[in-house]
């Protein structure tokens, strides 16, 4: 497996891991708009990432086979704030690759880039309540749940489910 930033010709190659693995994703979040799932849709959305990046506001990533030919996850450094020091991290590991370990592998190459590329001392994740997968990712990282903030509410198929705030000081 490989971690690499997200680019400009990935078009396909994401189109097919979020094609392949949507109704696995939204058993978890919240689903993309339908246009996303197209050709347009993807290299637009990879653009404004991209745009992202470059101005300074986020750190688009993709994880490959070794070969680097297929998109097995994707993980995210989003909101990075460097006046105040955080940022928020995200990310999707495909169905087929899940309970490999793969999402903490992601999730401490997002704590390396926030604290050695961007300085940040505090990242904060949003996980639903009935993600446990992602509750024992954010435990191993470092990762504790904010009991003092809010919860965010998120649809899932339509049923509201509370996400909670997780922080990890780097």
């Amino acid at each position: 497996m490989k971690i690499r930033t997200l680019q400009a010709d990935d078009v396909e190659r994401l189109l097919a891991f979020e094609l392949a693995n949507r109704s696995w994703f939204e058993q978890h979040v919240e689903a993309r708009d339908p246009t996303f799932y197209s050709p347009a849709g993807v290299a637009t959305h990879i653009a404004d990432y991209l745009d992202s990046h470059a101005a300074g506001e986020m750190h688009p990533c993709v994880l490959t086979a070794d070969d680097g030919a297929a998109i097995i996850g994707r993980a995210n450094l989003r909101q990075i704030d460097r006046v105040a020091g955080n940022g928020e991290v995200g990310y999707r590991i495909a169905h087929s690759e899940a309970r490999k370990g793969l999402a903490s592998l992601a999730l401490a190459h997002l704590q390396q880039v926030a604290r050695t590329q961007y300085g940040l001392r505090i990242l904060n994740a949003w996980i639903s309540e009935h993600n446990a997968g992602s509750k024992r990712v954010m435990d191993k990282c470092g990762f504790t749940r904010d009991a003092l903030a809010a919860p965010q509410l998120v649809q899932v198929h339509g049923v509201d489910h509370a996400s909670h705030l997780y922080q990890c000081r780097l």
